[in-house]
């Protein structure tokens, strides 16, 4: 039986789900169940929340797993990436209030910056020599600097409309994300 993990809501779970659909994997889902078997081949798709995905393929609790390539990265687990979905694209980008100039990195240095993604921000900073303060939040990233938690945010932007709502500009595109199948290297 071939298990695939997949995230349990949100804009990739929708595609995900489409694309078992367009491959004539039959699944019957509800609100609560976390392991679905298809009714026509021997998959299992498991149901959980996206920063789970990498560690529980990287386990070999889950075959194969459909993730956001900026999770991936995040976590820094052992799997491989076997192929790019094209869809789900978004970016992880800087972003700073508004209505303040921007003359490149160097306008980081020594500033307080929220995320969700340490591990791609410090990795960034590092290689572009910024000596900035990480500030680690789970979520509304973008209202940290409104509310004086930050001078700066590092987050996911897909159309941009959140910043603007929250008086940021994005300034730094870090990289640009997609969906990825991803499985284990001791496969």
């Amino acid at each position: 039986m071939l298990r695939i993990a997949v995230q349990a809501k949100g804009r990739l779970f929708e595609e995900t789900m489409a694309l078992l659909e367009e491959s004539d994997i039959k699944l019957s889902t509800t609100k609560r169940t976390l392991l679905v078997q298809s009714s026509n081949f021997p998959i299992e798709v498991l149901f959980l929340r996206d920063d789970d995905i990498p560690q529980t393929v990287a386990t070999g609790v889950a075959d194969l797993g459909v993730v956001g390539e900026n999770e991936f990265m995040e976590k820094e687990e052992n799997a491989e990436i076997i192929k790019r979905l094209g869809f789900s694209k978004c970016r992880l980008s800087l972003a700073m209030p508004k209505d303040l100039e921007y003359p490149g990195l160097s306008w980081f240095n020594d500033k307080k910056i929220a995320t969700s993604y340490p591990v791609i921000l410090r990795n960034f900073l590092k290689k572009n020599g910024v000596n900035a303060e990480i500030h680690v939040i789970t979520g509304s990233v973008e209202v940290s600097p409104g509310i004086g938690l930050a001078d700066a945010i590092f987050d996911i932007v897909s159309s941009g409309s959140t910043l603007v709502s929250n008086r940021l500009k994005e300034v730094e595109v870090v990289m640009k994300s997609e969906a990825l199948l991803i499985g284990s290297k001791n496969m």
